[in-house]
């Protein structure tokens, strides 16, 4: 009887999960909202649970699974009708960084710091902030970004340019903190850095929100206020 009750449960359970995967299910793996994430989460809890617990019929199975796909489609259809409904449930995206320049409250409001943002940038493919023209953190977590127009992607056939060395931009000053390893990594010293600051008229590197360094370019840098 056991087997019969989860054989049974098992068969009603996978069909109802592939109707809704077909109404809902592109959605969720796409472009996950958090909602849709917890919404996914939630479905399969309250297959697994109820195909375990020999107290409940399958017919609670299909009627919370019914249910509970009825209201994904219900907060669809809404989001859909009406665009302040659809901001509250799959939130908006947020401009990180506007016009070369990271924005600090953005950062704070999606609890995020500098090096989040710059790891989710090296993973977008984009290995130094001075690349970025706006960057928005989108409402299922990934990154959109436009480049600056001389970072935007070109061959080197399309000019007939020779193979140029690449390098990796290195962050030197985060958060009015001097990273001296990464310094003396680059075989530079204290001396060095002042002359840099001083040229771009700056004086105490506790002003200085993030400063990078990259070979052949020099130290772009962006101030706290």
């Amino acid at each position: 009887m056991k087997l019969a009750y989860i054989t049974t449960d098992l068969i009603v359970g996978f069909i109802l999960l592939i109707i809704w995967i077909k109404i809902i299910g592109r959605k969720i793996i796409k472009r996950a909202t958090p909602f849709t994430f917890i919404s996914s989460i939630v479905l399969g809890e309250l297959i697994g649970n109820a195909i375990y617990d020999d107290k409940i019929s399958f017919y609670y199975i299909m009627y919370s699974m019914v249910l509970w796909g009825a209201l994904l489609i219900t907060v669809e259809y809404l989001g859909q009708k009406f665009l302040t409904f659809r901001g509250m449930v799959e939130g908006k995206p947020s401009a990180l960084i506007k016009n070369g320049v990271v924005d600090r409250q953005e950062l704070k409001k999606n609890r995020m710091n500098i090096n989040q943002l710059q790891s989710l940038l090296r993973q977008s493919e984009t290995f130094s902030i001075r690349e970025v023209a706006y960057c928005y953190l989108e409402a299922n977590g990934s990154l959109s970004i436009l480049k600056k127009t001389k970072y935007q992607k070109t061959t080197q056939e399309d000019f007939n340019m020779p193979p140029k060395p690449v390098y990796i931009p290195v962050t030197v000053i985060r958060d009015g903190e001097v990273l001296w390893d990464e310094i003396y990594d680059l075989g530079y010293d204290e001396a060095w850095l002042t002359t840099q600051l001083h040229s771009h008229n700056i004086t105490d590197y506790k002003n200085i929100f993030i400063a990078e360094w990259l070979e052949g370019e020099g130290l772009f840098v962006q101030t706290i206020s």
